[in-house]
């Protein structure tokens, strides 16, 4: 079992930043691959970013790259979402997860609650 905790989200204007955490307890964090998602209101869950269980092989969704980058700290057990030059479509809940790493949902385990993140006009 992993259990996940998001944090950061908050109320941003555009072009500001965010970063988001994500702390992990339970299963081994540091042998296990992770990722973001996020959901706006009214669509589905969406593919944000992912990374590695080293931190070696990241992915990111066309939306997300150039501006979000996303790291780990396995001495720490957390998972980071550094956004960047966000623009009001970021707005949705974002979520992490725990699982096999890839661009797929469905491919995760485990989840965190979700932080909401808006972006401001």
């Amino acid at each position: 079992q992993v259990q996940l905790v998001e944090s950061g989200g908050g109320l941003v204007q555009a072009g500001g930043s965010l970063r988001l955490s994500c702390a992990a307890s339970g299963r081994t964090f540091s042998h296990i691959d992770m990722g973001w998602f996020r959901q706006a209101p009214g669509k589905k869950r969406e593919f944000v970013a992912a990374i590695s269980w080293s931190g070696e092989s990241t992915y990111y969704a066309d939306s997300a790259k150039g501006r979000f980058t996303i790291s780990r700290d396995n001495a720490k057990n957390t998972m980071y979402l550094q956004m960047n030059n966000v623009k009001p479509e970021d707005t949705a809940v974002y979520y992490c997860a725990a699982g096999r790493l890839t661009t797929t949902s469905g491919s995760y385990d485990y989840w965190g609650q979700g932080t909401q993140v808006t972006v401001s006009s």
